[in-house]
């Protein structure tokens, strides 16, 4: 072989072992830092912009894509310990040219964390009313979606500021009494009698937690590598306080069923999408909603757990712009009455 030749392709290999060995050395001693890059790609690559509202000395922290046009803006609210990038699977199959808005509820990732703050679910739907008014959201009615205790914000935002909201989808909300106990809800009374209550299922500290916690949330069982669970341990490790103070709060008996006691008063049309096989809050929490709210849809997903965003993203993007087409529909055959 030429020389020179021979030369190019040592200078071309120790130009790609370079990357190459950065990104072996963040996963195995920075995980957490590759995870952090992982967000920072997809939203890159989905077009989502992240920007700072304020309201007096309280910030705010979302993301968005597109702007306000004929079709309602989205507005998405994430789970427990969760933040606004949750959302990017279910970005991914959702429309280009739709106004999306994912924000980093109170206390969470980019959003003002503060003692004095209330985080109760009606505290929380209020914080979230005052971003909307932040941003003008409101200056036309928009699409509230919501999952988990994010869902029970939703279902509080929607009964509290109907005015704001056209349509609402709760996915899998908390704030139902169930006449079924999940396996969560178990694990918790097990914990209270034990006097364990500091070990949290949803609240891991160590990478075997972190994997039992995808289990529970999971009908689908994913192959996560060990240094990818202390990546998620490692982020999370610096907020559990906060998070364990949270989770007190909203199973306190002022916010435990904040979504059945204001369901009654939702009047906008209401989704509700539910994975059969959730383990954290039981589906039975579906026909209760159903029960209760005018006209509402459910959709029951066969083989999926609590984390119905991660497992069913395309669905449940599709399950959305469906009804989103179908109250279109549905307001076009009434003007046209």
């Amino acid at each position: 072989m030429d020389l020179d030749v021979l030369n190019m392709f040592v200078i071309a290999g120790g130009t790609l072992a370079i990357p190459i060995l950065a990104f072996v050395a963040s996963f195995l001693l920075w995980p957490s830092a590759l995870i952090r890059i992982y967000y920072w790609y997809w939203r890159r690559a989905l077009g989502m912009q992240v920007r700072y509202a304020n309201y007096d000395d309280y910030q705010f922290c979302y993301s968005y894509r597109g702007r306000p046009g004929y079709r309602p803006s989205i507005l998405m609210l994430h789970g427990f310990s969760a933040h606004k990038d949750m959302w990017l699977s279910i970005v991914k199959f959702l429309p280009k040219n739709l106004h999306l808005v994912c924000v980093d509820l109170p206390g969470h990732e980019g959003t003002t964390r503060s003692a004095l703050d209330d985080y109760s679910i009606s505290g929380q739907a209020k914080r979230i009313h005052q971003f909307v008014e932040c941003i003008k959201l409101n200056r036309r009615p928009f699409h509230l979606v919501g999952t988990s205790m994010g869902g029970n914000v939703a279902g509080v935002y929607a009964a509290q500021y109907p005015e704001d909201i056209c349509s609402l989808t709760l996915i899998c909300p908390a704030g139902l009494p169930s006449t079924t106990d999940s396996k969560f809800i178990k694990q918790l009374r097990e914990l209270q009698e034990s006097e364990r209550i500091d070990r949290i299922p949803l609240i891991p500290s160590t990478p075997e937690e972190m994997a039992d916690m995808l289990k529970l949330c999971s009908y689908v069982r994913f192959k996560v590598p060990q240094q990818i669970l202390q990546g998620l341990v490692d982020v999370r490790i610096p907020h559990n306080d906060f998070y364990r103070k949270l989770f007190l709060e909203i199973v306190d008996e002022k916010s435990r069923h904040s979504l059945h006691e204001n369901m009654s008063k939702i009047k906008a049309p209401t989704q509700v999408i539910w994975g059969k096989q959730d383990q954290v809050l039981d589906v039975s929490g579906a026909s209760v909603l159903a029960s209760a709210i005018p006209d509402c849809h459910v959709y029951i997903l066969e083989n999926c757990g609590h984390s119905v965003v991660v497992e069913r993203p395309r669905k449940t993007a599709n399950l959305i712009l469906e009804f989103l087409a179908l109250l279109h529909s549905m307001d076009n055959n009434k003007k046209q009455a």
